[in-house]
């Protein structure tokens, strides 16, 4: 008897069904507390402007709140709303959240809501707005929740239900001391099992760790996930406790770091947006369009200087590739390799140079054996296909062999020290990375070969 296959459910579709066939409001209402809010939010795509709006007609501003907090381009649908009640839905959010769909607006229409936002509201979103993009800072939220240390665990318990009704970031409950100073931190389970007159102290771990408002995202997140916190502090230079990152922020903050990475091993200076101009684009890209071209010329010149080896032996151009994509290979997976390593801030002198070791030994055993495996079908493929003699096809195939393991021990070498230079230098290595070192790469691939072929088919033969 078959199994029967389990179907992954599709919560969106139903959801778009239900809108459209629920015509009772007080029943649509206790059937959506059945689903998540990002399934929700999946399913306000696919409505008509007209059905959207009956829902924010009997949805309460919290529920759209935390639906608005899953769609990306929140500005289309808060334009369907009266500016009064986007201000509503605004304070209703997380900060961070809060700041991400004020940013997504006009100027003038963030002033209007500025305007309209309470104090305190207003007071948060300044806050994460002061920090640059590249700071922990800016990726923080302000729902948390914050009891003193002097206090009864009654005391700690009346303090945390007067909270949770604007904070639900409950799981892990920081500490403060007279001072208002970050002292530490208790798990939610601890506080409830524990009697009510007891002192908080024995519950509290007090070495937790924590992040600072103004370190670089880049320079800590490594950090955040050893932990694997539900949630981490973030203090100012007084150790007061400013905001949480939660876990859901270091996905998002891991998502945006992996897609620049990815972006500057490309050649561009940030990732693209599939709605940003033509000319956006092209700054972009040209930058090192630019540095490449001139590196390019380059390497044609470099080639330019071989042209009696071309002219003599016409043969060696068509392995010249072979050569130009191996060298490239390599290059890339060492510099994979390298840049995954020094994420690790703690990265000692010593590994670093274990590192260069190993990857040069890598080079060398790859290029050993893929030199070989080159040799031999070269040199096979020179005599029978192009009719030459064994001897000279086999000197043929020996360029492109000895050609293939120099080049991808230099490749290897390459894509790993470059990297570990710029970082040292305190630059970003993916800006250096891709397109810089494959360049490189080429300019040494191609000295190596035609330099082999001159020296042993022109010079020798």
């Amino acid at each position: 008897m078959e199994k029967e296959i389990l179907k992954e459910p599709n919560y969106v579709e139903e959801l778009v069904e239900l809108f459209r066939s629920e015509p009772e409001a007080d029943k649509l209402i206790e059937r959506l507390e059945d689903f998540h809010e990002n399934d929700i939010a999946g399913a306000f795509e696919q409505l008509s402007e007209s059905e959207r709006k009956y829902l924010y007609s009997i949805l309460d501003t919290e529920k759209i709140s935390g639906i608005f907090a899953y769609i990306e381009d929140v500005d289309k649908y808060l334009n369907e709303l009266d500016i009064q009640n986007v201000a509503e839905i605004i304070e209703n959010m997380d900060s961070d959240d809060a700041v991400n769909v004020l940013e997504e607006m006009d100027d003038s229409v963030q002033m209007q809501l500025s305007n309209l936002l309470d104090e305190e509201t207003n007071a948060d979103i300044r806050l994460i707005r002061s920090y640059d993009d590249d700071e922990i800072g800016s990726r923080m939220t302000t729902n948390f929740i914050l009891i003193h240390k002097d206090m009864t665990v009654k005391e700690a318990m009346k303090a945390l239900i007067q909270q949770a009704e604007d904070n639900d970031n409950i799981s892990t409950i920081y500490v403060c001391d007279e001072e208002e100073k970050f002292y530490g931190a208790l798990d939610l389970k601890d506080l409830i099992t524990a009697r009510e007159y007891t002192e908080l102290e024995p519950l509290m771990s007090t070495s937790y760790p924590y992040v600072n408002d103004h370190e670089k995202i880049s320079e800590c997140i490594e950090r955040i996930m050893d932990y694997a916190e539900d949630s981490m502090p973030v203090l100012n230079e007084k150790k007061e406790i400013l905001g949480i990152i939660t876990a859901q922020d270091v996905v998002e903050v891991v998502g945006d770091e992996l897609g620049d990475d990815y972006a500057k091993l490309a050649g561009l200076t940030s990732e693209e947006d599939l709605e940003e101009s033509l000319l956006e684009s092209m700054k972009k890209r040209m930058p090192w369009l630019l540095v490449l071209l001139l590196l390019g010329i380059g390497v044609s010149t470099v080639v330019g200087m071989f042209e009696n080896v071309v002219s003599q032996i016409a043969l060696v151009v068509c392995f010249q590739s072979l050569i130009l994509d191996m060298s490239g290979n390599v290059g890339t997976q060492s510099l994979a390799v390298t840049i995954r390593v020094l994420m690790d801030e703690n990265l000692k002198a010593g590994q670093k140079f274990k590192l260069v070791f190993k990857e040069m030994r890598v080079g060398l055993c790859n290029g050993l054996l893929v030199g070989s495996i080159a040799f031999l079908f070269v040199g096979v493929y020179i005599a029978v296909m192009k009719h030459n003699t064994w001897p000279y096809a086999f000197m043929v195939s020996g360029c492109v062999g000895i050609a293939l393991i120099v080049a991808m021990i230099i490749s290897s070498l390459v894509g790993t020290i470059v990297p570990i230079f710029f970082h040292k230098i305190h630059i970003d290595p993916a800006v250096a990375s891709g397109p810089l070192i494959t360049t490189v790469n080429d300019l040494v691939a191609v000295v190596t070969y035609y330099g082999l072929a001159w020296l042993m088919l022109v010079r020798l033969l």
